[in-house]
């Protein structure tokens, strides 16, 4: 039953999706021909982010018209009045579509764990119900199976860190799976009314972007992985760790060549592999969708759109699949390399 409402609800946003392509792409609308779509700009346009609300600390503004504007500027605002405008110099800290949709996640999360920690902790040997249950069972399963089996049983530290690495990354994956739903009504309603609907509040609530596969979040996610490596390793070992990141039974003549082998450039590909492992994944599948779905648009044939459907849909069920498995996979590999730093091997 689970795989059928799985399916089901992939179905449903797959649907969404392509009337988003429809009718939400600023590079294919009623008035294109086959000719004006172009795939290449479709796939950049929903995997890139954009800023959506500005935010300039000591900056000029500057409108349309002026001799400092620039119609290809990054990031171009509007104001009450529909006049375009942009900052030049200062510092621009503009709130962008990944930053709006970590915050969404970030309070999804929380409206799920602290109901659910309250009723857990009100009574903890009472089966509270099937929420509560999904929660600790997920929780335990990180635990025990990830963090202490990676950690030999030193993993109780680090505990907060790595079921909020875990959550956070797969509410970022799984979000991404979810269409801008908002920016397909707002869009359908802006071709009835006339309104401009693409900076409208409705079409930048939610975004539909994948938070986890933008590579400032990866490598962030990353840096902190290096300094966690670190801090484990100078805080179980002392300054021995340094010396000891060589391992035990090495000759004398192959430290020079293996000690900055192991104490900086192994960490440095640990963090590498995991901003590009989980980038490459999350973006993959959205490219292969956004691709089998544009298909239909680049050739306007009856022919190609079962093909297209349903392969999207077998990349969409995989997609929720992958969500899980690379938030497993970031804190299983995180676990294992926090973990072989406790002790010299």
């Amino acid at each position: 039953m689970n795989l059928i409402h799985y399916m089901r609800t992939s179905w449903l946003a797959l649907g969404a999706l392509t009337l988003y392509l429809f009718f939400g792409s600023p590079v294919f609308s009623s008035e294109s021909t086959t000719e004006d779509f172009n795939l290449n700009e479709v796939i950049v346009h929903h995997l890139s982010d954009a800023p959506i609300f500005p935010l300039n600390i000591g900056g000029k503004k500057v409108f349309e018209g002026d001799s400092e504007f620039h119609k290809d500027h990054s990031a171009i605002f509007h104001d009450h009045s529909g006049s375009n405008y942009h900052y030049v110099g200062g510092i621009d800290l503009h709130i962008t579509k990944r930053v709006t949709m970590m915050w969404i996640g970030c309070l999804i999360l929380l409206l799920i764990f602290i109901p659910a920690a309250r009723m857990i902790a009100s009574n903890p040997m009472k089966v509270q119900s099937r929420f509560t249950s999904a929660v600790e069972a997920i929780v335990g399963y990180v635990k025990d199976d990830v963090v202490e089996a990676s950690m030999h049983g030193h993993g109780h530290a680090y505990y907060h860190y790595m079921l909020t690495l875990f959550f956070f990354i797969l509410s970022g994956n799984l979000m991404g799976i979810i269409p801008p739903i908002g920016e397909i009504f707002a869009t359908a309603s802006s071709t009835i009314t006339g309104a401009d609907a693409h900076h409208s509040m409705a079409a930048l609530v939610w975004s539909g972007i994948t938070t986890t596969g933008d590579v400032s979040v990866t490598v962030s996610l990353a840096i902190l992985t290096f300094v966690l490596i670190m801090g484990t390793g100078f805080a179980y070992q002392g300054f021995k760790f340094i010396p000891h990141s060589v391992p035990n039974g090495v000759p004398i003549a192959l430290w020079p060549l293996m000690w900055p082998l192991e104490f900086i450039i192994s960490p440095l590909a640990k963090c590498f592999a995991l901003t590009v492992r989980l980038l490459a994944n999350m973006t993959a599948g959205h490219v292969i969708i956004l691709a089998l779905l544009g298909f239909i648009f680049k050739f306007q044939s009856y022919w190609i759109v079962p093909i297209s459907i349903l392969g999207a849909g077998a990349i969409y069920v995989l997609e929720i699949f992958v969500a899980f498995l690379q938030a497993y996979i970031f804190v299983l590999l995180t676990s294992i390399f926090v973990g072989s730093v406790m002790h010299r091997h």
